[in-house]
């Protein structure tokens, strides 16, 4: 079992977010997560997060990218927890050709090629969020969490980036505020309404009236 949650309170703070959580997620699936905004998506993600945390490569809402570092460094940072400090201090001031080349292997999927060597902070809010998910990739871990980590991409790059994300992580839970794309890239979709899971249901199963029951 990957995740699994027994009649489960969380909380935000001193603020109860969602009660009752009663479901488990099998390695190999594929789920979104759905609900107005403040419904309780980043709190269980969250709370995933801290069951396999060593398993799980964190894609958060705000990219969490070091500004005056490169897009290519972001990415290393990926596998920081995995070298020794000395390791990482003279990746950074040398990385080596097989290591820029595992990046740009990354960059080049996701349509960052030009910008490898550029300043995070020199980049759109487009490429930060790519970079963030290269650093996702390149963590090399099997589970992927995704808070809204397609939300600043345009629609031609929103679905090509979900695509390489279901291709490469075996395990993917993403909070999604497009149905559609839950739809289509997600086999499950849970939704959370009121502090509780409203529905649990394969995707191809959710109608628009459940939808509607969402965000109405």
């Amino acid at each position: 079992m990957a995740f699994d949650f027994n009649n489960q309170r969380l909380s935000y703070g001193q603020h109860q977010v969602l009660e009752n959580l009663d479901f488990k997620i099998k390695p190999g699936e594929k789920v979104a997560i759905i609900g107005k905004s403040g419904a309780g998506k980043s709190t269980l993600l969250l709370a995933l997060r801290e069951q396999l945390a060593q398993q799980v490569a964190w894609c958060p809402q705000q990219p969490g990218l070091v500004p005056m570092l490169s897009c290519h460094h972001n990415i290393y940072m990926g596998q920081l927890d995995q070298h020794s400090f000395l390791i990482n201090l003279c990746r950074l001031i040398y990385p080596g050709k097989k290591v820029k080349q595992e990046v740009a292997n990354i960059t080049q999927r996701l349509g960052l090629s030009d910008c490898q060597f550029k300043p995070c902070q020199q980049m759109s809010g487009g490429q930060q969020q790519r970079t963030s998910i290269g650093r996702a990739i390149y963590s090399q871990k099997s589970i992927f969490l995704g808070d809204e980590p397609v939300s600043a991409l345009d629609e031609y790059h929103a679905p090509q980036v979900l695509n390489i994300l279901c291709e490469h992580f075996n395990t993917l839970i993403l909070a999604l505020h497009d149905v559609q794309q839950a739809k289509v890239h997600c086999q499950r979709i849970i939704a959370l309404k009121n502090g509780a899971i409203l529905f649990d249901k394969n995707s191809q199963q959710v109608s628009s009236d459940d939808i509607h029951q969402v965000y109405n």
